[in-house]
């Protein structure tokens, strides 16, 4: 294993554990529910953070933009908006169902699609010349996201055990199978932000770079352009919720939970970017392993913020016991797809 690939694969782990702690803040509040910390927090991750990079510098982005095909902002921002949507489904399921349960079901099948999609139909630039399926890395490949779907199972197996325990002690809100559900739907469909990135990166960091922007502002450029639906229904429907409940207000209440929802999109601005980097460094099969790792090390991310915060305080006995067997499947999952990384030619 070369070491841009080592490199590689820290930085897609690094971004795993910041975009899966990423909400820690919300902890510590009180006044701020789901839809404001959840809209400043995307606000400042979604279109503050990179439009500010991109614009202050990547030389003429705009013009750079207007380069790029139609067709491929188009496509990334479709797999944005799909994103978006589970985005959203995976704020509401941490207060519904926990950080740790959600962590764990969305990271298992976000992965399955997003792990075998770009080995199936080629993405851009690094990308193209991914290894398909039946290859000797593909399979390898495969074979790690079977062992995350087992971890899946083993997951769900142990928040259905939490639920019967805590659902006299009022820790969740709403039934753990209505959670359940939206839990699946946002796993699916949480793929769309590395495929927006996979299927946007070569067309508009070429574009930008030939304006004389450097690698790292280059990879904020992409997100800038590359996530814009998904941004739009991240931020529309906090609005929604904010209106319905006229509880704007409550975002001039408390200066301290402002700061701490920012400090929530500033995490998974640097989690989004970091694992973009990483994934490029991974090389052909960056893809689909830098996901599958990424998604792996958000997983742990996310299951240590919910362990660390209470989620399963008073859980002891065979539904803890499966979660620690869902986390150690998931990790040995994430390993298998690294050695399959280096089967495939640089």
């Amino acid at each position: 294993m070369s070491t841009t690939q080592i490199l590689g694969i820290s930085l897609v782990a690094l971004a795993g554990l910041l975009i899966g702690a990423a909400v820690w803040p919300m902890k510590l509040m009180r006044k701020f529910q789901f839809e404001h910390w959840w809209f400043v927090g995307m606000l400042f991750a979604l279109v503050i953070l990179p439009w500010s990079v991109t614009l202050l510098f990547c030389p003429n982005a705009l013009g750079a933009f207007a380069k790029v095909p139609a067709s491929t902002l188009i496509t990334a921002n479709l797999w944005a908006a799909g994103w978006g949507v589970a985005n959203v489904l995976c704020g509401l399921c941490f207060v519904r169902i926990g950080i740790a349960l959600t962590g764990a079901i969305l990271t298992g099948l976000g992965v399955s699609l997003g792990v075998t999609l770009p080995m199936i139909v080629k993405g851009s630039g690094h990308f193209k010349d991914a290894p398909g399926l039946a290859s000797p890395a593909g399979i390898t490949v495969l074979a790690g996201v079977g062992v995350m779907l087992v971890g899946v199972v083993f997951a769900t197996f142990a928040g259905f055990g939490r639920d019967r325990v805590l659902r006299n002690q009022q820790k969740t809100s709403g039934s753990f199978a209505a959670g359940l559900v939206m839990t699946v739907i946002a796993g699916v469909l949480s793929c769309g932000l590395g495929l927006a990135f996979v299927y946007g990166q070569g067309p508009v960091m070429a574009a930008v770079k030939t304006e004389g922007a450097g690698d790292i502002p280059a990879t904020f450029a992409v997100w800038a352009a590359c996530i814009m639906a998904g941004a739009l229904i991240n931020l529309v429907y906090p609005l929604y919720l904010m209106a319905r409940n006229r509880s704007f207000g409550v975002l001039a209440q408390s200066w301290r939970e402002l700061a701490l929802a920012a400090v929530i999109g500033v995490n998974m601005a640097a989690g989004i970017v970091v694992m973009g980097t990483g994934m490029r460094w991974l090389g052909v099969l960056g893809a689909s392993v830098g996901l599958g790792i990424q998604q792996a090390s958000q997983m742990l991310g996310s299951q240590a913020l919910g362990f660390l915060s209470g989620e399963w305080r008073g859980v002891a006995g065979r539904p803890r016991n499966l979660m620690y067997v869902a986390i150690a499947l998931l990790i040995l999952a994430g390993l298998v797809m690294a050695s399959g990384n280096t089967m495939a030619k640089s």
